[in-house]
């Protein structure tokens, strides 16, 4: 019987990639990508009847409310998305393996190079209420919380990344405003569903941080897609984030990732040395090509 794997959350951007490379790294196992077309994970009877039906073997639960915005106009309904849902899914998962994406912006963003055992302060609902799901998912010694970062990819649709968000923005004629003092640590989404496939199979639960291994400025960040990305030229405009207005943003979410990379059988790249490893007749810059192969081949 080939292990069966639930993916919430399988129309954003990660649980993409996680569907369409299943193949490639675990090839001996079925997939059940859920959208949120397929299921609403705030409706009680109907979660515990797919689960009842589905009897997984493992649950990778990408799903959530992530936009900060979204989040801090709506707080009852992120609570309702990214804690009552993963707390009822947890639950579920009792006797299983059970791995949640959570975030950094569980940091205030003052200090930087944060470690799993440094402590978390949000300064936004977002980041509240993925701590708050955290502490439900790591009570069960078998579940895994996954920190992930600022994630760089193409979607289906177009409309699931920070990178398709700065596309759409310079099409439409408008500038983008990145600030030179406020740093992440990016990753494409190919590398995070690699990481989180080998983490399945290596029964090591617990909690983990997982980020490119370069501290980058949000203004650093956009410099290096221009070359991939000639739309933005003449887009980019250098801000600060003592001018910014709306919901707090952590300054400084660069994690340290040392205690994954440990696990893993392929070293953590920075973004800017990704971009600089890629080749102009590639037709993905986010293709994630491993001997010769790329993940694209493995869709299906």
């Amino acid at each position: 019987m080939k292990p069966l794997v639930i993916i919430t959350g399988a129309g954003g951007l990660i649980g993409q990639y996680l569907v369409k490379t299943a193949r490639r790294w675990v090839p001996g196992w079925h997939i059940e990508g859920l959208t949120r077309a397929d299921l609403d994970l705030t409706d009680d009877a109907a979660v515990t009847a797919m689960f009842s039906r589905l009897a997984p073997d493992l649950v990778v639960h990408c799903a959530a409310m992530s936009r900060t915005k979204d989040c801090e106009e709506s707080p009852e309904r992120a609570s309702r998305i990214n804690v009552e849902a993963t707390v009822r899914l947890a639950g579920l998962s009792e006797t299983i393996p059970f791995i949640f994406l959570s975030s950094g912006e569980v940091f205030d963003g003052t200090g930087g190079w944060y470690r799993e055992t440094d402590q978390p302060n949000p300064i936004n609902t977002y980041g509240r209420t993925k701590l708050e799901a955290e502490g439900a998912v790591l009570l069960n010694p078998r579940h895994t919380v996954m920190r992930i970062v600022l994630t760089a990819g193409i979607s289906d649709e177009r409309n699931r990344s920070f990178v398709e968000d700065m596309c759409r923005t310079a099409k439409a004629g408008r500038d983008v405003t990145l600030y030179a003092d406020e740093f992440r640590c990016p990753l494409p989404a190919g590398i995070i569903a690699r990481a989180v496939w080998e983490i399945a199979q290596c029964d090591r639960p617990g909690l983990y941080h997982l980020g490119g291994s370069e501290r980058l400025s949000r203004w650093e960040i956009g410099r290096a897609l221009l070359p991939w990305y000639p739309e933005l030229t003449g887009h980019l405009v250098e801000g600060s984030a003592r001018d910014h207005q709306g919901a707090p943003r952590p300054a400084d979410l660069s994690l340290n990732c040392e205690k994954i990379q440990n696990l893993l059988s392929f070293r953590i790249p920075g973004f800017q040395s990704w971009l600089a490893g890629r080749s102009g007749a590639e037709t993905d810059v986010w293709d994630v090509a491993v001997d010769g192969v790329s993940d694209h081949q493995y869709e299906s």
